[in-house]
């Protein structure tokens, strides 16, 4: 669904991303793993057009991605989390969701009921101001954001930080209803390694802006995890 072909990035002088190949299978939940700094959300900026790649490919279902704008890419069903969420503070819960229904490709602007369905709490307030939610509640409205327009591939940045135990566990729980009941393809970034197993079905990891390492998440043993990710 979607491949990623020896793509670098310069951030400044800095070369941040070095020939990275990512393929991300239909139906797959992808994890990007790494310490910090390793290139993981640049990665996924590029993926987003949010950031330029100086060379390599990316498509999504047959489309070449790098010649799209942000925009472009959400249009063709690309759906995005950013990292510490940016929802609008000052914008109710109703009108951070239906900022999304900008780019649904059937044009629709009816907020779906599933959203709703899957995040009970944002019923309860539509009226409230993003800003005043918890930091579960707004992640659970930034996922809720980027599903009203119902994409084919679900994109997020470290979904669980700052985030409550509780809602943690109901993250997950959400990720892999929508992957296995709907068919959602999920790339995320994610730091804690015991909510990438449960989660994810393959992971890579990056290393310095190269990857060093991929495979079924069951193939995350503790000796990958001690070669690549420890500090």
């Amino acid at each position: 669904m979607l491949a990623v072909k020896a793509l670098n990035q310069f951030y400044g002088g800095s070369h941040t991303l070095w020939d990275v190949d990512l393929a991300v299978p239909a139906g797959s939940r992808m994890c990007l793993i790494g310490r910090n700094g390793m290139g993981k959300t640049t990665l996924l900026k590029c993926i987003m057009g949010l950031q330029p790649a100086s060379s390599g490919g990316i498509t999504f279902d047959g489309s070449d991605l790098v010649k799209c704008t942000a925009e472009q890419r959400a249009r063709l069903g690309i759906g995005y989390v950013p990292q510490g969420r940016e929802i609008f503070s000052h914008l109710t819960v109703e009108e951070n969701l239906r900022v999304g229904l900008a780019v649904r490709r059937n044009g629709s602007r009816t907020i779906p009921s599933r959203i709703f369905d899957l995040f009970p709490a944002l019923k309860q307030m539509p009226n409230r101001r993003g800003g005043d939610l918890s930091g579960g509640q707004q992640q659970q409205l930034a996922i809720g954001r980027a599903l009203v327009l119902e994409p084919k591939l679900l994109i997020l940045d470290e979904p669980t930080e700052g985030i409550q135990p509780n809602i943690v566990h109901e993250i997950g729980d959400i990720i892999l209803k929508l992957n296995r009941e709907e068919g959602l393809t999920v790339l995320l970034v994610e730091q804690k390694l015991p909510f990438a197993r449960r989660v994810a079905s393959e992971f890579c990891i990056l290393d310095k802006g190269r990857r060093v390492a991929a495979g079924s998440i069951s193939e995350l043993t503790d000796e990958v995890v001690h070669a690549h990710l420890s500090v």
